[in-house]
């Protein structure tokens, strides 16, 4: 996987359905769109785009992280107990920044699963690029909800297996107002290295 296109289009209950078909298979790409439907209707459309590795004829790294927290284990732990069950039952988190510290719109945490599931490295990056909250929660005014809307992004690394299973994400809010934020997702692992660059609009109610 490449990179992927996730619109959240609506809520979901127990009974769905998953369809997926291949779009066009060309002689390096493949792209392909799948969707959810609960009761009838789509409540997420995603559109993927595998690619075969080639002998690269452009060569750029990505940026190092600025104020690099240090190792997992030199961090407090995060939301221990708190937050959604679904970061509870799944994740482990510590502090990614240092605390006291103006962040700005930013929010920044180690990561990892709880359990050692017998997942391909992309399908553990996709399940962990969207697991904090949007940066404009720094910025907000008054308490409210969130939501995300949709979620595009391009993995950097899809060899990607870090150290202890930790990854450093952060969300940074580029511009929040009218109810809305443009997000910025990015998470590197533990030696430093972007594996994952990603844009998402996320509705800020309240």
């Amino acid at each position: 996987l490449r990179a992927a296109q996730v619109a959240f289009v609506a809520p979901v209950g127990e009974d769905i359905a998953l369809t997926a078909e291949i779009i066009r298979q060309g002689r390096n790409v493949t792209q392909v769109r799948s969707e959810i439907l609960y009761d009838g209707k789509v409540a997420l459309s995603a559109f993927w785009l595998f690619g075969e590795g080639r002998e690269a004829n452009a060569l750029r790294p990505a940026d190092p992280p600025e104020d690099w927290p240090g190792a997992p284990d030199d961090n407090e732990v995060a939301m221990g107990g708190q937050g959604p069950s679904f970061i509870q039952n799944n994740f482990e988190l510590r502090y990614g920044q240092v605390k006291g510290a103006d962040h700005g719109a930013t929010v920044r945490r180690w990561a990892r699963l709880t359990e050692q599931h017998d997942l391909d490295p992309v399908s553990k990056l996709v399940l962990m690029g969207d697991v904090m909250p949007p940066g404009a929660m720094r910025a907000m005014r008054r308490i409210g909800p969130i939501s995300s809307i949709n979620w595009s992004f391009n993995v950097l690394d899809p060899e990607s297996r870090s150290p202890g299973g930790w990854y450093l994400a952060e969300n940074a809010s580029q511009h929040a107002n009218s109810g809305y934020s443009s997000e910025r997702l990015r998470m590197w692992d533990a030696d430093g290295r972007q594996v994952l660059d990603g844009v998402q609009c996320v509705a800020v109610f309240g």
